[in-house]
């Protein structure tokens, strides 16, 4: 068959043909309509994200079927700062001007800050940095390019909520590596909100191959890897003892020669589904003297059998030389129930005398 340059231009230009799953809105198989009113798009550096919130604003402003009912006749663009906005949204590589064809593409006016199509719609530029600045214009449409980095995010999300009010179809599509910030939490917690994911390696076949190859090498699963090349929200707990990167830092791909191996066991004091969980972790002394975690076979809501024999297993699993277990709570009966399993397994009763949290400050000390 014989393909005309409009029909390769079409194509060419047709998203629904090149973009992933998770670069489409959410359009309900009956009304053929899109139920929602904010789409967060979470993804890695690279994921594609950028593409995916330009390509919904060209439809928006066109009014391209089944993305919009009718073309979006105000929409704005809002990004950290009004040179993102630019650089980014409208006149990046995944921008607004590169990803439409010639007959469809709007005119940007930076003195205006403003694209206009050419059926009318108009699209208007908002830093984050300056949230007053919604106040007043009205849309019915917007896209939020990296809301987890702004200054002022909460403040310029409110007044955006104020400004969307143009017509019967509001939404608004928010692009972001994510970040465990507020903000994000609101959106997610939203019953209007639909969320898409993605990952840096999603869009592998669009990306340097060295480039995705050297990120993996040097962050794949550390915490920052996890949030920049996965887009995961790392949460970090205020109080903690421990933190993720801390944990993250101090991996290693093989144990060294160990010296000593010990499998500690923290039983509950009841065994229902809503107890505590059995504490069952093994660790090692390396011959560099430094501590090894080796693995964790904790247990929750399992009778006293079922953790003991998990205890036992972990001991053979890794050769320990004994297991120790903590009796605080049980008493003899914690050996008494690990002989039941095994007779011949070496065990250590040890009796805390100070709080949890006390006996893990200089555990945790050390990872810091």
């Amino acid at each position: 068959m014989d393909w005309s340059d409009g029909h390769l231009s079409q194509i060419l230009y047709d998203w629904e043909v090149w973009a992933r799953d998770d670069q489409l809105p959410l359009i309900d198989a009956d009304s053929l309509q899109q139920t929602w009113r904010t789409w967060l798009i979470l993804g890695g550096r690279g994921a594609g994200k950028t593409r995916a919130g330009a390509e919904w604003v060209r439809a928006a402003a066109l009014g391209k079927q089944p993305f919009a009912r009718q073309p979006a006749s105000r929409i704005a663009l809002i990004g950290e700062t009004m040179q993102d906005v630019r650089s980014v949204m409208v006149e990046g590589v995944s921008g607004l001007l590169a990803i439409h064809p010639d007959r469809e593409r709007p005119d940007f006016e930076p003195s205006k800050s403003q694209l206009t199509w050419p059926n009318g719609s108009v699209a208007h530029l908002y830093s984050a940095e300056t949230p007053d600045s919604l106040r007043g214009p009205q849309f019915a449409a917007a896209w939020c390019d990296e809301i987890a980095k702004w200054r002022y995010a909460e403040e310029t999300w409110d007044m955006l909520q104020f400004a969307l009010r143009v017509g019967s179809d509001l939404r608004a599509v928010v692009t972001t590596t994510p970040r465990p910030v507020p903000i994000l939490s609101q959106l997610l917690g939203a019953d209007t909100t639909i969320v898409s994911r993605s990952r840096t390696s999603d869009n592998a076949a669009n990306l340097a191959p060295v480039f995705v190859e050297e990120l993996e090498r040097r962050y794949g699963g550390t915490q920052l890897g996890r949030q920049e090349l996965d887009g995961e929200i790392i949460k970090v707990l205020q109080g903690a003892l421990w933190r993720a990167d801390w944990i993250t830092a101090g991996r290693v791909s093989k144990a060294p020669e160990l010296q000593r191996i010990v499998v500690a066991v923290d039983p509950p004091v009841t065994a229902n589904v809503k107890s505590d969980a059995c504490g069952i972790v093994v660790a090692g002394l390396g011959l560099d003297n430094r501590c090894y975690v080796l693995a964790d076979r904790t247990l929750a809501g399992r009778s006293p059998a079922t953790w003991a024999r998990a205890a036992v297993a972990a001991y053979y699993d890794y050769e320990a030389d004994r297991i120790v277990a903590e009796v605080n709570q049980g008493g003899d009966l914690v050996e008494n129930v690990i002989r039941q399993i095994d007779s011949d397994v070496p065990i250590s009763k040890v009796r805390a005398s100070r709080g949890k949290w006390v006996r893990a400050e200089p555990v945790a000390a050390l990872y810091a």
